[in-house]
């Protein structure tokens, strides 16, 4: 892993990943394999996606979309208890985004007398959503993407989640139709990325592609990025907990293992005050990972990818933690909202032994698709804010002002050697105040 250097800061390594940082990166057969199945379907559209499908799925339907008929009989076949908290965990999604988009206000400003300047915050008009299945059917990617999406007035939502193991995962379509998906299909892969973003006969093409995904998923998104718009390029979840000698060290190893299920390349990073503390999360690692039921993934992760560091003070653990720019931040200290303050580059902060990660991933509200491999130094997650577009406007309505402008930029662009530019601020001096025209004979009656 990479960690960005500032001040050294004195740390007890306890464990240290032993992983090659290229292996969690996109290979050359992975970009090889992307770009070939893009390039076909942008050829031969739903006959390659077909195709596709089924080498990969070993699923060729005449139509991926689900009918509304279909969608009813899946539903129906979920249990209700399931089917409610569903509802109650896209309530707790959608008021969030909601308050977010409140956040974000139009506005219009008069600069100079009649010039107006204004901005708004205009959706995007048609988003894919990508639910992944694999090895876990990720259903609260449905609310992450579909709600946000909606709450944001995207009037075309278009969701993809591949079968799982040959069954269709009827809790996951469940979550994506009462997420408000406009069309839903049992696709997946790189297929299904690329058919939303280029387009088919039978799926049109998305403006954005949003929605985590294995190396090949993610692959896809960035090939076709500036195409299409993206929500963040995404790697192995990750995790980091700070926490000081006060905190549970049997928390502490659940919530690292927690996070390390997620795949074999997931970092859990714990960055500690406390050196008995570390060593303790170590031995209750050990002794939990042998009686998990997804111990295939944790223990690869927590092998190769694990790491405790001993620090002396936590304003040293939130700075390493800050060159970490982990997905997730799990502060379990006496005082956690510090953190708020003296950190800076996060996915998400999850505070005090009350909250975990896991909540953020599942059923608290915030949104849990979030930078990953150190993208949190320069960007957030997603959020209502991703699927907007904050477009300006402008007007001048004031004959004075035009001419004024019109002369600054006149003598603006000429520095620039813009003479084109120049001559469209000379026209509006001359026709609204009476400016001079060298470079023409053309008068304005005024």
């Amino acid at each position: 892993m990479t960690i960005v250097t500032d001040q050294p800061i004195s740390t007890i390594d306890l464990k240290l990943p032993s992983g090659d940082a290229a292996e969690r990166g996109s290979t050359a057969d992975v970009r090889q394999i992307v770009e070939g199945v893009i390039s076909d379907i942008r050829e031969r559209g739903d006959e390659a996606v077909r195709e596709y499908s089924k080498k990969f799925d070993d699923y060729a339907p005449d139509s991926f979309l689900l009918s509304e008929e279909q969608l009813d009989e899946i539903v129906a076949r979920v249990p209700e208890q399931v089917l409610e908290d569903i509802r109650f965990v896209q309530e707790q999604v959608r008021h969030m985004a909601q308050k977010q988009l409140e956040s974000l206000s139009d506005f219009e400003i008069e600069t100079l007398p009649g010039v107006l300047l204004g901005q708004k915050h205009v959706p995007i008009q048609a988003a894919g959503a990508y639910v992944p299945g694999g090895k876990y059917p990720l259903l609260a990617s449905a609310h992450m993407t579909i709600v946000t999406a909606k709450v944001a007035g995207v009037e075309r939502v278009a969701a993809c989640t591949p079968l799982i193991k040959g069954e269709v995962p009827d809790a996951t379509v469940a979550a994506m139709r009462l997420a408000g998906a406009d069309e839903i299909y049992l696709l997946g892969g790189i297929q299904a990325v690329a058919a939303m973003a280029v387009g088919t006969e039978t799926i049109a093409p998305v403006n954005m592609l949003a929605g985590p995904g294995n190396a090949f998923v993610a692959e896809a998104k960035r090939q076709l990025f500036g195409e299409v718009g993206i929500d963040l390029f995404a790697g192995p979840t990750e995790v980091l907990i700070v926490a000081d000698e006060h905190a549970d060290p049997f928390v502490v190893a659940v919530d690292l293992l927690s996070q390390a299920e997620h795949g074999p390349d997931s970092p859990a990073i714990l960055i500690t005050t406390s050196e008995d503390l570390g060593r303790t999360v170590i031995e209750h690692i050990d002794a939990l990972l042998p009686g998990m039921s997804t111990r295939d993934f944790a223990e690869a992760a927590w092998r190769d990818w694990g790491a405790v560091h001993v620090v002396t003070t936590l304003d040293d653990a939130y700075a390493l933690a800050d060159r970490y720019a982990s997905e997730h931040v799990q502060i379990l200290t006496q005082q956690p909202r510090e953190a708020l303050e003296k950190m800076h580059d996060y996915g998400a902060l999850f505070l005090g032994e009350g909250t975990c990660v896991s909540y953020g991933d599942k059923v608290i509200g915030t949104n849990h698709v979030l930078p990953t491999r150190g993208a949190a130094r320069y960007t957030g997650g997603l959020w209502v804010g991703k699927y907007l577009r904050t477009v300006t406007y402008q007007e001048v309505v004031n004959e004075e002002s035009s001419a004024f402008l019109g002369e600054l930029c006149g003598r603006a662009a000429r520095v620039e050697r813009f003479e084109g530019h120049a001559r469209s601020g000379d026209i509006r001096a001359a026709k609204y105040g009476g400016a001079e025209l060298p470079w023409t004979e053309h008068t304005f009656q005024r």
